[in-house]
């Protein structure tokens, strides 16, 4: 039996959150209600210029668990089924996603689950089940569940930059997407992996993960790279750093023919200026990325099934839904983390 009250961790800013109560979630006709056993915390949840705007609020979209209540009308799924929830849908009729464009889609962008994944139960509403619920394999754990939607942003930024076998990547910041795409690169058959950060910590995870050479911030020049990759710049640079600097560094270590893939965001109004001629003659692809589309999350279930990365390594961290606090500061200070997950029904 659900509870008609549940815990939260309510969102205020990055060193206020708070554990709440509020109404459990009611469902209506073709939703579902999911219990809740594990949600990573993003990089993005600790954004806070991007975040506070909204406060307060349940954050949460990195989730996986087990429906316990199913609504009129549902055919595909069963109270038990262990699940993985997508938090945006797109519509998959309008222009953006016939053509692919999934990502920019109006109903992507205004889709979510109810309230958020640091909470013990969500509602899945009718679109989301219709298109974003999808089943947990066996072999899968909860915990592995929560890196599908990371894991999908990162195979949706690789597949449009088109990595090849044997190209070189050199990805700027190791932080948690920093790590999947070294991890990712190395396990597609990329060439030389490199990676750069400020921190040690996550310097050694780089090496750990799968990067020949993992240098620091100071360390990063268009020189050292030639001198690793055997006389050349990087064929694809991956920037996982939210930081001007990390974009100008960019910008110096690609080859000709080569493209940056923008993985890391940066604030509104921030603009960011470059050499055209330089990136006219040379042939230079900046590419944006954001999210994944729905093959993107298919493909990211099936890697984690096949453990072809290791991602259980990659958790650092475990707390309660009361502990959600501490979890935020450690994503938000950058230093001797990586995944932190937090455990609702703890």
């Amino acid at each position: 039996m659900v509870r008609t009250k549940m815990r939260v961790a309510m969102y205020y800013n990055n060193r206020d959150i708070r554990l709440e109560e509020i109404p459990t979630p009611r469902i209506g006709p073709g939703e579902l209600l999911v219990k809740v056993l594990a949600s990573g915390i993003c990089g993005s949840d600790v954004m806070e210029w991007y975040r506070i705007k909204k406060a307060p609020r349940v954050l949460g979209h990195e989730i996986a668990g087990q429906i316990v209540e199913v609504g009129e009308g549902v055919k595909n799924y069963k109270v038990g089924d262990r699940v993985f929830v997508s938090h945006h849908v797109p519509c998959n009729t309008c222009h953006y996603c016939l053509n692919g464009n999934h990502t920019v889609c109006d109903t992507l962008r205004t889709t979510n689950f109810d309230p958020g994944g640091f909470s013990e139960y969500i509602r899945v509403p009718k679109i989301n089940v219709d298109r974003g619920t999808f089943i947990l394999p066996e072999e899968v754990s909860f915990e592995e569940g929560v890196f599908i939607e990371p894991l999908a942003c990162v195979l949706r930024g690789q597949r449009l930059a088109k990595l090849k076998p044997a190209q070189s990547v050199f990805v700027i910041g190791s932080g948690i997407s920093g790590i999947l795409h070294v991890a990712l690169a190395r396990a597609s058959g990329a060439g030389r992996v490199m990676a750069s950060d400020i921190n040690e910590y996550r310097l050694k995870s780089a090496r750990q993960f799968g990067a020949d050479e993992a240098l620091s911030g100071e360390e990063v020049s268009s020189e050292r790279i030639r001198r690793i990759n055997h006389g050349r710049l990087a064929d694809l640079v991956i920037v996982c750093a939210g930081s001007l600097h990390a974009y100008r560094q960019a910008l110096e270590c690609v080859d000709r023919g080569g493209t940056v893939l923008c993985f890391g965001l940066l604030p509104p109004g921030i603009d960011i200026s470059f050499p055209f001629f330089d990136f006219w003659n040379d042939g230079i692809i900046l590419l944006p990325t954001y999210g994944g589309a729905p093959i993107d999350i298919v493909q990211a279930i099936e890697l984690i099934r096949a453990h072809r990365l290791p991602l259980a390594e990659m958790i650092t961290h475990r707390f309660s839904l009361s502990e959600t606090g501490i979890g935020f500061n450690l994503v938000a200070e950058a230093r001797d983390s990586m995944k932190v997950i937090i455990e609702p029904q703890r």
